[in-house]
């Protein structure tokens, strides 16, 4: 998936890592909240990246660590990295919200279970927005965030609090017998 190259490509960029430390990055940046990313699919990547010849990796042993595998862009992997960018921002937008498969099912339930539904969508987007509320405040003035990253963050608290505005909306459309 060019998204998931793009992920590895772009951290590996800024700076030689091994893959437990792609991983952790990704963790720490939360970069699978808004990106479907999974910590096995890391692993895999990047072996998938450096077989393409667009990352090199080298065991390395740090005191009595044992060896690990820092991965660095090749020649070959800047290329792709810049054209992955042209490639991807290119593309159409498309916003993939599996809460709209519910939505258009809605009318298949009794009232009180369309109720039910909202009200757990609801939920969880008061869930999203603390959490995203607590990240933005714990990094927003921290120097080692990025500002892109930072942008990001920023993105999802608008989307859920648009999809909050939203779910209200449907909600009293439900319960006027929309």
């Amino acid at each position: 998936m060019a998204t998931i190259d793009l992920i590895v490509l772009g951290i590996l960029k800024k700076e030689p890592l091994s893959a437990y430390d792609i991983q952790k990055l990704v963790e720490y940046r939360n970069i699978s909240k808004w990106v479907k990313i999974s910590t096995p699919s890391i692993y895999k990547k990047v072996l998938q990246l450096e077989e393409k010849g667009l990352i090199a990796g080298m065991a390395i042993r740090e005191g009595k660590m044992p060896e690990k595998v820092v991965y660095s862009l090749t020649d070959a992997g800047e290329q792709e990295f810049e054209s992955l960018m042209l490639e991807i921002s290119r593309r159409p937008v498309h916003i993939f919200l599996d809460l709209n498969a519910v939505i258009v099912n809605l009318d298949s339930l009794p009232p009180a279970e369309q109720q039910a539904c909202l009200d757990h969508i609801a939920e969880n987007i008061g869930v999203l927005k603390a959490y995203l509320s607590e990240n933005l405040a714990a990094k927003e003035h921290a120097p080692e965030i990025p500002e892109a990253g930072l942008a990001v963050l920023r993105q999802q608290m608008i989307l859920a609090q648009a999809i909050e505005t939203w779910i209200q909306t449907t909600k009293e459309q439900f319960s006027g017998g929309f």
